[in-house]
């Protein structure tokens, strides 16, 4: 008499295994100089170039996707969730001026179809392709009972480098520098437990709805991957061009640009000085949601706040403008208690 198997308990080795084999060029792709050793070890390998680095930081950072995923789970489109956790983690580090150097991966799935894990380690790898950093290992759980067969979650986690001296910890700041503002992708990874109760529970919107706002689709602007600035910053930070960086996530931009500032400096950012993209207007009135708690929650149209001295500011504006982003001049540090002043001032005491 036979006993019971693991795939009968739920867990298929065989697909596994067919998994890693879809997924292997996908990570090959990611390899830059560093890299040793290929997919399927107990531990990725990465070696820094001898000679290269003075006094070298590493800088680490981890993040998932959040309830975006649910997004993905409803439209099953699974090629783009990937960018998202990469660029979670590699832009949480270039913020301290650090380089991506490479990335692993957290999935954990209810199921296996190695079709559709390929899909979301494509998503990852072209994450990285855009970051510069190397896909060097991962995780794949499969986890029948705890989560559900067409469900999964996908966290990731990111190492950079950076000198020492370079390291942006604050130290730079001084009032009279600028604010510029990158502009987000959309919503980014942030605020989705918010969005899918005013627009899926409570307006009742289907995700197939056309928005003559966006042009497009809510689902397809729900799932728009987060913008990833590593390509547009890094020259400029190597060149010494920026003085400070914070990614504007959940807390959005109320709660990120005090966590770079030093004691007594404040940012000023006048409105509107920049565009706020119409899903943003569109989750607002659909909840009949107030300025602050939309400011506390979602990054409004800016991915990414730089600064910058006043006599660069210009030329800096360029300089990403010819990587493709769209920059504003939002304001400027000034003198105060760690905190965001805007011009004028937001409306409403937000929600709980």
């Amino acid at each position: 008499m036979s006993g019971i198997t693991y795939a009968a308990a739920g867990v298929d080795i065989a697909a596994g295994n067919r998994a890693v084999d879809l997924m292997r060029e996908h990570v090959r792709r990611t390899h830059r100089p560093g890299v040793l050793g290929d997919l399927g070890g107990f531990g990725g390998l990465f070696a820094l170039e001898p000679g290269r680095y003075r006094q070298p930081v590493l800088v680490a950072g981890t993040d998932g996707v959040g309830t975006k995923l649910k997004i993905a789970f409803l439209m099953d489109r699974h090629d783009t969730i990937g960018i998202d956790a990469v660029a979670m983690c590699v832009n949480d580090i270039l913020v301290q001026g650090a380089e991506p150097l490479f990335f692993l991966d957290y999935l954990a799935v209810g199921k296996m179809v190695p079709e559709k894990v390929a899909q979301i380690v494509a998503g990852v790898a072209a994450g990285c392709r855009q970051a510069g950093c190397a896909l060097i290992g991962g995780e794949t759980a499969e986890m029948p009972g705890f989560y559900p067969p067409d469900e999964y979650d996908l966290a990731g986690f990111a190492v950079g480098v950076v000198e020492r001296e370079e390291l942006l910890d604050g130290s730079r700041l001084r009032p009279g520098q600028v604010v510029l503002g990158l502009a987000s992708s959309g919503l980014h990874s942030n605020g989705f437990s918010l969005v899918r109760r005013v627009l899926l529970a409570e307006a009742g919107y289907s995700l197939e709805r056309e928005l003559p706002e966006t042009g497009r689709a809510l689902g397809e602007e729900l799932l728009e991957p987060t913008r990833i600035y590593v390509a547009s910053l890094l020259p400029l930070l190597q060149q010494g061009l920026i003085k400070g960086l914070a990614h504007i996530t959940g807390g959005g931009l109320i709660e990120n640009p005090p966590r770079i500032l030093p004691g007594g400096l404040s940012l000023r950012i006048e409105r509107p000085s920049w565009p706020v993209p119409p899903i943003f207007q569109l989750i607002q009135e659909a909840g009949g949601i107030t300025e602050v708690e939309m400011y506390r929650t979602f990054n409004m149209g800016l991915g990414m706040l730089a600064v910058v001295e006043a006599g660069d500011a210009d030329k800096v504006k360029e300089l990403l403008a010819r990587s493709g982003e769209q920059v504003f001049i939002l304001g400027e540090v000034i003198p105060g208690q760690r905190e965001v002043k805007f011009e004028p001032g937001l409306k409403g005491e937000g929600k709980a």
